[in-house]
């Protein structure tokens, strides 16, 4: 009778090797080397402060490789940060794909935010499974990178919504289930070919028999849990307390939105962080950036005030004195504008990796902020 043979010890790389001649791919990786799970780029959002919480301990945005929710009240800015997200992937040579529901998108509104429409591709999102599809096809014949934006997911229907009836019944649940099998074949594709998927959605009221569920979680997202699952960062848009939620002019027009903005979930160690700014829709679009930074830095030792003033410490003992309504003028001068920054990346960055100062401070826009502050970037 024949001896069986003993199974040597294998090294590392030929497990590895094994692997990956199984599945047909490299899906086994040294994680000290490159993999798909470490994020080693990111997109700019248009908002520096949303940038600096985004991920601990650094300056970071829209993660490439992962998929990434926008999900917000109404009016309150999505379309609007997806289109300079948009223009700051095509900056950094990303393919643009933007599916849209509602063929709504205005081509004036996307140059205006610096997308360039000759490179943007637009694509009408007919269906739930032609955007899966086409995206699952996508990834397979393009090498170079792409983002992919789906505006939205709540008002695109499945195919069986379009042939069947108006009778909500008959259709029910079907997108989540869509979505949840679209989800598990695309994750690896995308991580794999370090492109990315920003999904906007609508924010709707959580209706609830349970006061408590209510006071917790005021909001839901459609598109079922698996979406929840996929996500490795989800921003919420909405409104300040006891604070209008729209911009107006010296006349009273109505030209942009102030948001509250929540990382509701975040791999990146920031789950619950909040910051707020301000998204002009009128004559100039996009986010008001620096106008927000002023909020930012509030808290910092080397910003204090005297009455309506206030005045800007630097590291050599010299000071800069300015009003609030006066922020941006202030900000003109290079070496003023150097200094904010510098604060902002501590302020912002650095005090909560090192957990420094209390937590409402980054977790609740209404309790660790004043409101007196606001009147900076009005």
């Amino acid at each position: 009778m024949a001896r069986a043979v003993k199974a040597g010890k294998l090294s590392i790389d030929k497990m590895r090797g094994i692997i990956n001649k199984k599945a047909g791919m490299a899906v086994a990786h040294n994680l000290r080397n490159e993999n798909p799970t470490e994020v080693k780029e990111w997109i700019p959002s248009g908002s520096r402060w949303l940038d600096s919480m985004i991920c601990k301990g650094k300056r970071a945005g829209i993660p490439i490789g992962k998929i990434t929710e926008i999900a917000g009240l109404e009016s309150t800015g999505k379309s609007y940060m997806a289109a300079q997200i948009a223009a700051n992937a095509q900056k950094m040579g990303v393919d643009v794909v933007y599916f849209d529901s509602e063929s709504a998108i205005d081509p004036v509104f996307l140059e205006d935010t610096g997308c360039d429409l000759d490179s943007l591709i637009y694509v009408q999102a007919t269906s739930v499974e032609f955007v899966l599809e086409t995206i699952e096809e996508l990834l397979g014949t393009n090498e170079n990178r792409m983002l992919f934006i789906w505006d939205s997911l709540a008002l695109t229907p499945a195919i069986s919504d379009i042939e069947g009836d108006f009778n909500p019944q008959s259709s029910m649940a079907v997108k989540a289930r869509i979505l949840a099998k679209g989800m598990s074949k695309l994750t690896v594709p995308i991580a794999n070919t370090q492109s990315t998927f920003l999904v906007l959605n609508q924010l709707k009221t959580n209706i609830t028999r349970s006061p408590a569920v209510a006071m917790t979680t005021p909001y839901v997202t459609p598109g079922g849990k698996a979406m929840i699952y996929a996500y490795s960062l989800r921003i919420w848009l909405t409104g300040r307390k006891a604070k209008a939620s729209f911009v107006v002019d010296d006349k009273g027009y109505r030209i942009g939105s102030e948001v509250k903005v929540k990382l509701e979930k975040s791999r990146f160690g920031t789950q619950g962080r909040q910051c707020t700014f301000k998204i002009l829709w009128g004559d100039e679009i996009g986010i008001q950036d620096e106008e927000s930074w002023f909020e930012a830095i509030k808290g910092s030792k080397h910003l204090s005030n005297s009455g309506s003033w206030y005045s800007l410490a630097y590291d050599d003992g010299t000071v800069t004195k300015f009003q609030p309504s006066k922020w941006m003028t202030a900000l003109e001068d290079d070496k003023f504008k150097k200094r904010v920054l510098e604060i902002m990346d501590r302020e912002v960055i650095q005090k909560f990796e090192n957990r420094e100062g209390e937590a409402k401070n980054f977790y609740n826009m209404d309790e660790g902020l004043n409101e007196n502050t606001l009147s900076a970037s009005n």
